[in-house]
């Protein structure tokens, strides 16, 4: 199954735009949503917030007034696509529901990338973060159980596990040692290209949601959790954006995310079990054909390039949201002590007792950690966390249940993982 959208014809940009009832599209019901259709929603929003930041960015380093206006056309049609694939979320799911729906798009996303990344540093790159939003999963789930009485196992299924992963307590790392080593350029892998841009604008939309609605809840203990994880969803940003290709000009990148957008809408159409939303998504694909046709115009009109020159062409394979539970569990195996040193992972026995990593450690995470008085409140009014482990106990022995709660020293986990 291949398609070259350079050889597909959009919907002219003139008759893209749509009124407000058109916008205001009925969200899904929450009772009976697939776990993936949700998630499918989010990646589409936050494939469409980076396109239009991205916009924005481009237009304040342009002086071209023809190509300022070019772009505030697509850009206008990009926000409409937002706001219609935003509003599928409806209004009676809880914010902590909706966060369940961002961390399930984080684990099973990142998983199939790193399991379809051509380069192995890339996929290296994709493993490290994958085990960060896991546990991030599992905070929040347990989170969710407290506060609001509900298991997040009837949001995800038996599709994605709960459980410990890297504990977030031991995430925060010094800014520094967050930069990865960038794709080389045109030599890059077409998959490669196409991942990266994905899991970054996701990333990315998981951080602005973080900071928007963080400061929402009123329990001083949730308030605390949104902010811990909105600074490592930052911290992704930087981990993610880092291994895109510095020498692309504004106009390389341009064309590179047009087709990235007309990529996700033609994989979502793939596997949407619900006619309304896939049709919302062929729609939009419709639309994206054309917004890639005039990204092209421009390079050609203004680098003098073909498009052809910076992006391959047919897709090689539709992006899925499927189960990923072995995979994950192979990965909390093998990665679970891990840390960042510079650009490389590095188990964290391997690290100087006065490396950077230790100050920051210090400094953010005295006094009190709500990611981890999130589980000892858990075991404290439950007797025990929450979790939803589909393929048996936990595959790391030091952060097995009968550990009740997170553990407060790395040597606690990762000295039984290495002893097993």
């Amino acid at each position: 199954m291949t398609f070259n959208p350079l050889q597909e014809k959009g919907i002219p940009i003139e008759r893209q735009f749509r009124n407000w009832s058109e916008l205001n599209v009925p969200p899904y019901r929450k009772e009976d949503v697939h776990p993936y259709t949700r998630c499918r929603a989010i990646l589409a929003n936050g494939i469409e917030v980076e396109a239009v930041m991205f916009s924005h960015n481009m237009a304040r380093n342009t002086i071209d007034p023809d190509m300022k206006r070019m772009l505030a056309l697509t850009r206008r049609a990009e926000a409409q696509q937002q706001k219609a694939v935003n509003w599928l979320i409806p209004g009676d799911e809880t914010t902590l529901e909706v966060t369940i729906g961002y961390e399930q798009v984080a684990v099973d996303l990142t998983a199939w990338i790193a399991r379809n990344e051509p380069d192995p540093y890339l996929r290296q790159v994709y493993e490290f973060g994958l085990l960060e939003d896991f546990d991030h999963l599992y905070r929040y789930a347990n989170l969710l159980e407290m506060l609001e009485g509900k298991q997040a196992q009837a949001l995800v299924d038996d599709l994605t596990e709960i459980m410990p992963g890297r504990p977030t307590i031991f995430e925060h790392r010094d800014p520094r040692d967050e930069i990865r080593r960038p794709m080389p350029g045109l030599a890059a892998h077409p998959q490669s290209v196409l991942n990266a841009l994905t899991v970054m604008s996701a990333e990315q939309q998981t951080m602005n949601y973080y900071m928007t609605i963080g400061n929402r809840p009123m329990e001083p203990l949730a308030r605390g959790l949104y902010a811990e994880i909105a600074e490592i969803e930052e911290q992704h940003v930087s981990h993610y954006e880092s291994i895109l290709d510095p020498s692309a000009t504004f106009l390389h990148n341009l064309v590179l995310h047009e087709y990235n957008e007309c990529w996700i809408y033609w994989s979502l159409m793939q596997d949407e079990p619900d006619p309304r939303i896939r049709a919302i998504y062929e729609l939009h694909l419709n639309m994206e054909l054309e917004h890639l046709r005039i990204a092209g115009e421009m390079m050609k009109r203004i680098e003098r390039r073909e498009p052809q020159e910076v992006i391959p062409g047919p897709f090689i394979a539709p992006l899925k949201f499927e189960e990923n539970k072995a995979y994950v569990r192979s990965v909390l195996q093998s990665q679970i002590d891990l840390t960042s040193q510079e650009s490389m992972f590095v188990p964290v026995s391997s690290v100087s007792p006065d490396y950077r990593y230790f100050d920051y450690q210090r400094q953010v995470n005295n006094g009190w950690v709500p990611s981890e008085a999130v589980i000892q409140q858990a075991v404290e009014v439950n007797g025990t966390d929450y979790r939803h482990e589909v393929l048996g106990e936990h595959p790391v022995p030091g952060l097995q249940r009968e550990r009740n709660g997170a553990s407060t020293t790395y040597a606690e986990i990762v000295k039984p993982a290495q002893a097993a």
